[in-house]
């Protein structure tokens, strides 16, 4: 088969079975059957054995194996149950096995997310322009192509209107290289991929102009996909949160090795300092003590809970329309100072509609608008597809008889510059019926009128007079004072075909044609949420292109700004310099006439101000400032794969409320994650108080199978609950978050050593009881009957202690929201422990002993006991 950039484009349209009207829908499932979807070849997924076997191999986990087999080994030489020795291998099985479950939730999760924000192409088939998943492209599909999309496929240019790709990704080349539709090379001679003009590739991007191509290779056939095992290698993502916690869980590890080498060496002391030497039984003893500990102190699930949580949160943000592309942003949102928004689309409906001219002839500059866009007319549903400002314009002709279908028969475009946002307008020109030439201009109307020599007035061509610009201008500031976005248009008439297409050449010596105004409506929700962002302590921002008295309007309407001072232009802004912006930027609340460097200027200044800050874009001119930004949002409708690309978090409605809510919901999820590990934290610190100076005192409060019992049974499932937790009250009317705050800042670390002490000090009052209902003596001494109190009262204390957790501050019993989650794992534990207990063969496994209701009773309360304790301190902390 001959290589595709050796042909004419109608020969490769003819080997592909295909043609410029596209695929029918039989020939794509044949196709897709025969090829398979457009993707590369994923790297070697992890089995779930492989991954099983990696749960056991965490440091903690392996010292649990141990103590296991030690147990065993102790049982068998001294012909005891192996009972001690079950339950630890059973309940590392349970660990592991709940490990795997929540990385697979969590790459289920992950994996949904990447599906909502899959890639998408406009595509021609059976003759109708589509936007399908670039997953389900063929060889043979028409694609179009213009600026800011990535290149879904490896195709053949069938039409360039000032094409230009970067392909650095496959050619090293910096440079953007110029697409052309002819031959390239003899047709029998290699081309080297970077010479290849009328091709386009995989991983490619379009920065300029548009075009048409037809698909010659998809998915492992693409020459990405000839390296695409170099692609395999990317690294699981941990948010500095996650990179924290595992740096805490090492620090823990070793000042619990640390901790158990000390009992262990005091209790063979006090053993040896007894008379009575140190038996083989004594020394297995003090080791199962030591190992005790080493349970107690580490959090097993802690990071598991954390990577859980982070999962589920990011999947509820998707449901309201946030698609989280980095978990890091998760952490970030919640520290967010300033929101940088564009206005179009995204404080606004984007559903343009033209509702007045300011024209010589309407007809005429309905026609140039109309023509002057890419925009398309769908004759089925009698409405526009394409750009929103352009659909407006190509609707309002419609509507006034004059339809595109029709038009792009009379006047055939045969050259174009298309839209900069340098520039800020776009030309065509047409062949008319009568083969003479006509170009249209449309843009701006301060940069169009700069290059209009003539205007059309009643009827003629008449000079461009200082008057007829001022009266221009004059309709364009009131049509602007109503918050209407104006363009201009105007033509010119060529006497024979251009030299070149190139915006210097064309857009020079125009005639003036007309303004055409239109409005966006602001989103109706929006007001709502610019309010609560300043009662967060958010400063939003808006930046737009359009004129500053059109921004002024909407953001006072909006209560962004209250009066006009707030606002500066682009071109104001260049003349400031960035240390004199480094002082002045508060003052600033719009930006005007912006172009895309402004942006990046703008985000790092207030940056430099130790700001935390977000920036909107859909443009691929705006990918610079978005990956500027400490959180780059992508457009999900409007924006071009390249700013997707680069963003943290792409919103699927384009709608500023969607920034306001994932904030809050960023706040939230950093919030019970903190919950979450505040309340592990303080409860295995009070096992480890609780064992330690049980051990010091020479009793045994709890074994290793208990407590390994309440950090799977007690622990676990409640702080998953506490990461479901709704958002406190007063979320959105706190400050921001300091980024540099760690996880124990603004006193979490002293509360839960509190806790912690607390939870301790109530389970050995709990042995002590036990111990004295069973002897009536108040003695130090080995009971079976404290040891059982000890264990339901922990337990039971956990638990409750999950309910103060719900809330730092607020009153557990003021809360308003229920929390269906939290309240069924803890009932389900409550059954649990309680059937540890009384269950017969359970209660001989775990060495218990029956104990009385009142005992049973007593235990409870001394349990509950935590709630007003806490409930104290939460009123101390509020006064």
């Amino acid at each position: 088969m001959q290589k595709e950039y050796l042909m004419e484009s109608e020969d490769v349209l003819r080997q592909l079975e295909t043609s410029h009207q596209g695929l029918s829908d039989a020939q794509v499932e044949e196709r897709r059957t025969k090829h398979g979807l457009n993707k590369l070849t994923e790297g070697k997924k992890e089995s779930l054995i492989h991954k099983f076997l990696k749960e056991l191999t965490n440091f903690m986990t392996i010292i649990l194996i141990a103590a296991a087999f030690v147990s065993g080994a102790t049982s068998l030489y001294s012909g005891e149950s192996m009972i001690d020795t079950v339950i630890i291998l059973l309940v590392v099985i349970i660990n592991a096995v709940l490990g795997v479950y929540q990385e697979a939730k969590a790459e289920s999760a992950i994996k949904s997310l990447q599906e909502m924000a899959a890639a998408t192409s406009k595509v021609i088939r059976h003759g109708r322009h589509l936007v399908v998943r670039s997953e389900e492209l063929v060889p043979g599909d028409i694609i179009l192509l213009e600026a800011g999309d990535s290149v879904p496929a490896d195709a053949r240019v069938l039409e360039s209107a000032s094409l230009k790709v970067e392909e650095a990704a496959l050619t090293g080349e910096s440079l953007s290289v110029s697409k052309i539709e002819s031959v390239v090379g003899s047709k029998t001679a290699e081309v080297p991929l970077g010479d290849r003009k009328n091709m386009v590739y995989t991983g490619s991007t379009i920065v300029y102009g548009r075009g048409k191509a037809v698909v010659c290779h998809t998915g492992m056939e693409t020459e990405i996909g000839h390296i695409a095992d170099a692609l395999n290698s990317a690294k699981d993502e941990e948010t500095p949160l996650q990179i924290k916690l595992n740096q805490l869980s090492k620090i823990l590890s070793i000042l619990v090795l640390v901790i158990c080498g000390v009992m262990f060496a005091v209790d063979l002391t006090r053993v040896g300092l007894s008379g009575n030497g140190i038996h083989f039984e004594e020394l297995i003893d003090t080791f199962m003590i030591a190992v005790s500990l080493a349970v107690a102190a580490i959090p097993e699930g802690l990071a598991a809970v954390v990577t859980i949580l982070l999962s589920l949160g990011v999947t509820k943000m998707s449901k309201k329309q946030a698609i989280i592309r980095r978990l890091t942003a998760v952490e970030t949102l919640g520290c967010t100072q300033i929101i940088c928004s564009d206005k179009t689309g995204t404080l606004t409906q984007n559903k343009m509609t033209v509702v007045e001219h300011a024209a010589g002839h309407e007809t005429m500059l309905m026609t140039a608008m109309a023509l002057c866009s890419d925009a398309e007319l769908d004759a089925d549903r009698k409405e526009a597809v394409g750009e929103p400002t352009e659909c407006a314009l190509v609707n309002d002709a419609f509507k006034n008889g004059l339809s595109k279908n029709e038009l792009k028969k009379s006047y055939v475009r045969i050259g174009e510059a298309p839209f900069d946002s340098m520039r800020k307008m776009m030309s065509t020109v047409h062949k008319k019926e009568d083969n003479t030439l006509v170009q249209f201009t449309k843009g701006a109307p301060d940069e169009v009128l700069k290059r209009c020599t003539r205007a059309y007035i009643g009827g003629k061509e008449v000079e461009m007079t200082e008057e007829i610009r001022e009266d221009i201008l004059r309709a364009n500031k009131s049509m602007a004072d109503k918050a209407l976005r104006v363009l201009c248009a105007a033509m010119r008439s060529w006497d024979e075909e251009p030299s070149s297409y190139e915006p210097e050449v064309l857009e020079q010596d125009l005639v003036y044609l007309g303004l055409s105004g239109m409005i966006d409506p602001v989103r109706p929700e929006v007001k709502a949420a610019i309010k609560e962002c300043q009662e967060a302590g958010i400063r939003p921002i808006m930046i737009t292109g359009d004129h500053k008295d059109t921004a002024v309007a909407i953001a006072k309407e909006l209560g962004i700004l209250e009066n006009e001072s707030m606002a500066i232009t682009g071109g104001e802004l260049s003349k400031i310099s960035d240390e004199e912006l480094l002082k002045t930027i508060q003052n600033y609340s719009v930006y005007a006439r912006v172009q895309p460097e402004h942006k990046v200027r703008i985000v790092k200044t207030w940056k430099r101000l130790s700001k935390v800050t977000a920036m909107t874009g859909d443009g691929v001119n705006d990918a610079p400032s978005i990956k500027e930004a400490d959180i780059g949002v992508g457009m999900g409708i409007t924006g071009t794969d390249v700013t997707k690309d680069v963003a943290d978090m792409v919103l699927a409605d384009d709608n500023f409320a969607t920034i306001v809510s994932a904030v809050a919901e960023g706040r939230r999820i950093y919030d019970n994650i903190r919950k979450a590990i505040q309340f592990l934290l303080s409860s295995n610190l009070a096992e480890v108080i609780s064992v330690f100076i049980a051990s010091l005192l020479g009793f045994t409060i709890l074994k290793p199978v208990h407590l390994l019992w309440i950090n799977l049974i007690t622990d676990c499932f409640p702080a998953i609950g506490l990461g479901m937790e709704a958002e406190e009250s007063d979320i959105m009317k706190r400050a921001p978050r300091n980024p540099k705050d760690g996880i124990f800042s603004d006193g979490v670390g002293g509360e839960t050593v509190f806790q912690g002490f607390v939870i301790a000090i109530l389970t050995l009052a709990a042995y002590f009881i036990g111990h004295y209902m069973e002897s009536g003596v108040w003695e130090i001494a080995e009971s079976a009957d404290g040891m059982t109190m000890a264990f339901l009262a922990l337990s039971l204390l956990e638990m409750f202690h999950s309910f103060n957790m719900r809330s730092r501050t607020d009153s557990v019993f003021r809360l308003k929201t229920k929390n269906v989650f939290l309240n069924v794992s803890l009932c389900m534990s409550f059954v649990l422990t309680t059937a540890v207990i009384y269950v017969p063969f359970l209660r001989e496994a775990f060495s218990f002993e029956y104990i009385s209701f009142k005992e049973y009773v007593v235990a409870v309360l001394i349990a509950v006991s935590i709630i007003p304790i806490m409930e104290v301190l939460k009123l101390i902390k509020r006064r």
